[in-house]
């Protein structure tokens, strides 16, 4: 069986990609075991000296990994550059904080002395996707790998172009040799890799079916996992709100990776008192971003990344459609053939319909409309995801409110939701659990031991 890259702009056929057999994934745990044995005992110094590195081969190499992301997933390359050099920033980040985060913590106890010591647990499995495929890597790997931890990657199919790049920068970097190692497997095989006793831990960014399935088997053998799943972002506006500022932001929430993010805004949640005017706002932010090649640097959004996923979003909105929910913005057309997809607005989006009880990964907004606060936070509320979310008001305080009673993992006021070094990221309900980035994403993967002192 082969992995294929294909551009999913033109359709063009970029590599093959012949997945390894059994034998070869398990000889890669084996190395990445005996690599972590010597890894787990070198100082934070040493490690920091390849972390630095890595950042550095990334900025080095910035253009050819841009470009090489934005033909294989059809991300624009702007946003791919931005994403080159947020990889470099990850690892720069963790070379410089992975001592502060994981020094000897000290306790206070009744009699003698005590501490935690944060030691590594050893081979690491991350499950990753394709959206944002070098990023969503890097904030795994940088903590990992400076937590004195190995790490295996098992990207999605249709990015090992960029899961091969992502090996390389490791290797440039100085890194030990099987410290870091990419796995040619389809999501079989991935149960197989959890089961192997070298492999401790195991980490995913996806769909909450595969966040199930990973989740189960990490449970049956009694390994930790995190998991990093879906989101269906509310975007509140309250009544006080700068109009025109907001629905600029909000179009950019929406559109950024062509509508594929995690924590992209999907549903907009819009006060009555300035409903209307919100949405004609936002209709002309929409209207005004440029489709056209991913490779020029003026191009705001190109396709989505496979025609598959291009169909599923149809299907959820014409249902949606069926149901009574409205267009406000856009066509549908017929189901598509290919992987592009033009922006949509619905409204009089209802329970029972997907547009409102799942997540639309694309290019559509919905747009809700609340009778007041107390409505805004019930219906931001009512989702089955709790990834993130972002309030828009004139009020910091109010601002701050709403969002403490919004439940997911992040929420900012006045500010586009994003994943930063700095703070943790991670969401409850079906969204997943567990943190990364900052400081507890450093610690996910760690034995937290307690040592006391008569």
């Amino acid at each position: 069986m082969s992995l294929q890259s294909v551009n999913p702009f033109n359709g063009e056929i970029l590599s093959t990609f012949e997945e390894e057999k059994p034998e070869e994934t398990r000889q890669k745990i084996e190395s990445a075991h005996q690599a972590y044995l010597n890894w787990r005992e070198t100082s934070f110094e040493e490690r920091a000296k390849h972390m630095h590195k890595c950042a550095e081969v990334l900025r080095e190499n910035k253009q050819p990994y841009a470009e090489t992301m934005t033909r294989e997933m059809g991300k624009v390359i702007s946003e791919s550059l931005a994403e080159v050099e947020k990889c470099a920033t990850v690892c720069d980040y963790y070379a410089q904080n992975a001592s502060k985060f994981l020094s000897d913590e000290d306790l206070t106890v009744p009699e003698g002395k005590a501490f935690i010591q944060y030691a590594p647990l050893g081979v690491v499995l991350a499950v990753m996707p394709w959206n944002f495929p070098l990023w969503q890597v890097y904030r795994f790997a940088a903590p990992g790998l400076m937590a004195g931890n190995a790490g295996l990657l098992k990207h999605a199919s249709n990015v090992m172009m960029c899961a091969e790049i992502i090996q390389e920068t490791f290797i440039k970097a100085g890194f030990p040799e099987g410290l870091f190692q990419n796995l040619k497997i389809k999501s079989g095989s991935v149960s197989d890799v959890i089961d192997h006793s070298h492999v401790k831990a195991v980490t995913l960014t996806g769909s909450e079916g595969a966040g199930s399935a990973v989740a189960s088997q990490a449970g049956k053998n009694i390994k930790k996992s995190v998991l990093e799943l879906g989101g269906s972002d509310p975007f509140i506006v309250l009544a006080d709100a700068p109009i025109q500022k907001t629905a600029q932001i909000a179009a950019k929430s929406r559109m950024i990776n062509c509508g594929q993010s995690c924590i992209a805004a999907k549903r907009f949640i819009i006060e009555k008192d300035i409903a209307e005017d919100f949405l004609n706002a936002f209709k002309d932010e929409i209207k005004n971003l440029r489709k056209g090649d991913p490779m020029d640097s003026s191009t705001d959004y190109a396709s989505m990344a496979r025609t598959d996923l291009a169909q599923e979003l149809y299907d959820q909105v014409d249902k949606s459609i069926q149901k009574g929910a409205s267009l406000a913005y856009g066509e549908l057309g017929d189901r598509p053939q290919n992987a592009h997809f033009a922006p949509l607005i619905l409204t009089d989006v209802k329970p029972g319909m997907p547009a409102y009880d799942e997540e639309l990964f694309g290019p559509v907004a919905t747009v809700m409309i609340a009778d007041n606060t107390k409505e805004a936070i019930k219906l931001a509320n009512d989702s089955p995801f709790g990834l993130g979310g972002s309030v828009w008001t004139a009020d910091e305080a109010k601002g701050i409110d709403v969002a403490r009673k919004v439940q997911c993992g992040a929420v900012y006021v006045n500010k586009m939701m994003a994943s930063d070094p700095h703070v943790p990221f991670g969401g409850v309900k079906i969204s997943g659990y567990g943190r990364e980035l900052s400081h507890l994403g450093i610690r996910e993967f760690v034995n937290q031991k307690t040592i006391w002192v008569d």
